[in-house]
């Protein structure tokens, strides 16, 4: 039965992006238009891609051969660009967007404003080649995942982290990095 889902799958996959390697279904996308995968795309089942600019500009770019395992969500407004080689683990969030500024830039919404009537606020998120992000991971506005990085399951990046990290942790922290001279993985 896997063999016969995994060719109707292949199948389907053509009809939703012709560059994509496998998409399983079901498979949600909004915003098709304003979104850039490139070829060797991969998904698990039930992931969710969201794309909602302000303009008519593409705001979700997805690289060469990235990998996102189930029920990732991944949410753009302004920019969210993932760099070619990517593995995102499942159960993974992305986004550049808040319902709401929250002392970001003085702006202080009011808890007493539905969340769902807050104004909308996007700082682009740059996932850069060859990151790893472990299961349940989450990804917020204004953050830069340098290359190379390898973010632990359950953490939370809120902040940037540099390239060649090991990093987890809500907040995220980097705890390892890569000696490129000794060719080990050392404690920061």
């Amino acid at each position: 039965m896997s063999l016969i889902k995994l060719i109707i799958w292949a199948i389907r996959t053509k009809f939703v992006w012709r560059k994509a390697r496998i998409i399983r279904f079901p498979f949600d996308v909004r915003g098709k238009k304003y979104m850039d995968v490139s070829e060797g795309f991969t998904t698990g089942i039930g992931c969710r891609l969201e794309a909602y600019p302000v303009d008519e500009s593409k705001v979700l770019r997805i690289g060469k051969n990235v990998q996102i395992n189930d029920y990732v969500h991944i949410s753009a407004l302004e920019n969210v660009t993932i760099g070619d080689n990517v593995l995102i683990a499942s159960k993974v969030f992305i986004s550049d967007l808040n319902h709401g500024s929250y002392g970001a830039d003085d702006i202080h919404d009011s808890p007493d404003t539905p969340p769902n009537d807050r104004k909308l606020y996007a700082k682009p998120v740059t996932i850069e080649d060859n990151v790893w992000l472990g299961e349940f991971v989450s990804v917020l506005s204004g953050v830069t995942i340098g290359k190379g990085t390898i973010v632990g399951a359950n953490s939370v990046v809120s902040r940037s982290l540099p390239p060649y990290v090991i990093a987890v942790g809500t907040p995220a922290k980097p705890v390892k990095k890569y000696n490129f001279q000794s060719k080990k993985w050392e404690k920061v």
